[in-house]
């Protein structure tokens, strides 16, 4: 008689992921999430597990985005005891808001607060990701979609424009409570951007915010488009994966994830 032998659990490897996120927001921690569990389905053997802290911020206005600033480094602390393998924090516009290149700052700031307390983790942001994401997919000009009040909107078309990136189009659609902010329907963006002018464009950012849900419209707008279509939060997904020592690919999800992109592009920073 042969005998029967339980099935082996399936080899996997964990890599944690950290998160800094505000305590309103509802969207990163889903998307991220779901990016990372198409990947694994798609190439089994990685498995994602993700980790959150929080800094209070309820509505996108320059006061709030600074007072959520400042809590940065009591975020980080608490994050570092998780020991994570790669930490992102995910305010795209709290960092932008500040001025040029302000992610390089806000990173490296994270970066001691985890060293202080003895994690090693490497730190994104979304702000940096997003212009990583724009130069790997070797675009030098893109239009944009915003849910920020206009003047929010300007100065993240200047963080841009100052790190080589031309904006050839931008569209606000002025949500200031960033609760709403989440509630907005993906699938409108479908009919959002064709709003813009995207005739010089090389590539279209569907959501240039880790809190505007885009990913159910990532890959449909970017075959109606027929441009590299990326967001906040698949820029993201592109750096940790990066950090992480993968290849930077989820199916479905627009050309930065697509493979087609080369993975040795160096960070922003």
């Amino acid at each position: 008689m042969t005998a029967q032998y339980p099935d082996q659990p399936e080899q996997h490897t964990d890599h944690h992921i950290g998160l800094i996120v505000p305590s309103s927001n509802l969207t990163m921690e889903t998307e991220l999430p779901r990016l990372l569990r198409a990947r694994e389905a798609a190439l089994p053997g990685d498995r994602f597990v993700f980790h959150s802290s929080r800094m209070r911020m309820k509505h996108v206005t320059p006061e709030e985005l600074l007072r959520m600033n400042a809590q940065t480094e009591r975020a980080a602390s608490e994050l570092a005891d998780a020991r994570p393998d790669v930490v992102a924090t995910a305010c795209l516009v709290a960092i932008m808001a500040q001025g040029p290149r302000y992610h390089c700052t806000a990173e490296a700031e994270i970066t001691e607060a985890l060293r202080n307390e003895g994690a090693t983790a490497p730190v994104v942001s979304s702000a940096g990701a997003l212009i990583s994401g724009i130069e790997a997919l070797g675009a030098k000009r893109v239009a944009i979609i915003t849910p920020y009040l206009k003047p929010l909107t300007e100065k993240v078309v200047r963080y841009l424009e100052d790190a080589g990136i031309e904006v050839v189009d931008a569209l606000s659609l002025e949500v200031p409570d960033n609760l709403a902010v989440a509630r907005l329907n993906p699938q409108d963006l479908r009919e959002h951007w064709r709003r813009l002018d995207v005739s010089r464009a090389e590539a279209l950012v569907l959501s240039a915010c880790v809190q505007m849900p885009s990913l159910a419209a990532i890959q449909p707008v970017e075959d109606e488009a027929g441009l590299p279509v990326l967001s906040a939060a698949t820029a993201t997904a592109y750096r940790i994966l990066q950090e992480l020592g993968l290849p930077p690919i989820v199916p479905g999800a627009g050309a930065l994830l697509g493979g087609l992109t080369d993975p040795a592009t160096s960070p922003t920073g």
